[in-house]
């Protein structure tokens, strides 16, 4: 019996926007079948289901607080929610053909350009990489200037580091094992320093970074 699924697990290049998928029932575990669009984010546990519950009732949700009180039921929410509309908004603005219609400084429309378009001689960059670069962007520089939709996110945000760690503004982006995390990282720390040299006087750029590199390869940085 073929297994398709695991013969042939990638079904898209890395330096381009994901337009297939395998499908996966609800417990996680491949259909064999391949749907054309791209797969939603969500967090997935690809363990089957126990086909016997012993006692009765729901089982409550668990609240990683250690008993510190570090997280509420008014702190959860719904994580993949934000990030597929984060992700279908970054979609659209990626779409737009003229760099004049996509609200951020010449500095950073170079750079887009470049890491979308350049034929690289060498190592270029995944799609995902330049994805997570495009976000932080357009969470900076786009957002605050898109109405309601966009300060929605803003505020989500401001919200979600409050209740975390007040006064500690902090933005994740969630890259897989072997992605290329370091890159990400120095294609920020580019975009951040090019714009402040520009803009001295601007309060959404940086000069000075924070690089945090543990025993793993992958390293973290972040604006001081």
């Amino acid at each position: 019996m073929t297994n398709p699924f695991f013969e042939k697990p990638i079904l898209n290049s890395p330096y381009a926007y994901p337009a297939r998928h395998w499908e996966l029932d609800d417990t996680g575990q491949p259909t064999q079948a391949i749907i054309d669009k791209r797969r939603r984010a969500e967090f997935i546990t690809p363990i089957p289901k126990p086909k016997k519950r012993k006692g009765s009732g729901n089982q409550a949700d668990l609240l990683f607080d250690e008993g510190k009180g570090l997280s509420t039921e008014a702190q959860q929410y719904d994580h993949t929610a934000v990030i597929n509309a984060v992700r279908q908004s970054v979609d659209k603005w990626r779409r737009l053909p003229n760099p004049s219609d996509w609200r951020v400084t010449p500095e950073t429309a170079r750079l887009l350009q470049h890491w979308r378009h350049h034929d690289f001689a060498g190592i270029r960059p995944f799609f995902c990489q330049v994805e997570a670069v495009e976000t932080a962007i357009w969470l900076t520089e786009v957002a605050p200037n898109t109405g309601k939709a966009g300060q929605g996110f803003i505020e989500h945000l401001g919200n979600a580091n409050n209740d975390a760690n007040p006064e500690l503004m902090r933005l994740a982006l969630k890259l897989a094992t072997g992605a290329g995390k370091t890159t990400v990282m120095a294609m920020l720390i580019a975009w951040q320093t090019i714009n402040a040299v520009r803009k001295p006087n601007s309060k959404r750029f940086t000069r000075g970074f924070l690089i945090v590199a543990p025993a793993s390869p992958s390293a973290i940085a972040c604006g001081c």
